[in-house]
């Protein structure tokens, strides 16, 4: 059993991103592994592992628009099912 179920993957489109904050809101704020928030201040690409997902959706839309969303669950794609 995966300890964080599900991938979740973002682009977020805004003025004044920090890649550094984001992070460290991330990591103070939520349980989950594998996090990537890279881009620069109107662009920034998230990938996280969690079992909250909608919880990263809501921080990320009070950034900016958010779009190309991508929530995939792992625990169904390890038993070869479509996540």
């Amino acid at each position: 059993m995966l300890e964080y179920r599900y991938d979740t993957q973002l682009l977020i489109e805004g003025e004044n991103l920090d890649e550094d904050a984001i992070t460290e809101y991330f990591n103070n704020n939520f349980k989950g592994d594998c996090l990537l928030a890279v881009g620069d201040d109107e662009l920034i690409k998230i990938h996280y592992h969690t079992n909250e997902p909608w919880d990263v959706l809501k921080y990320c839309s009070s950034l900016g628009e958010i779009y190309d969303i991508v929530i995939e669950d792992m625990e169904r794609q390890s038993r070869g099912l479509k996540g």
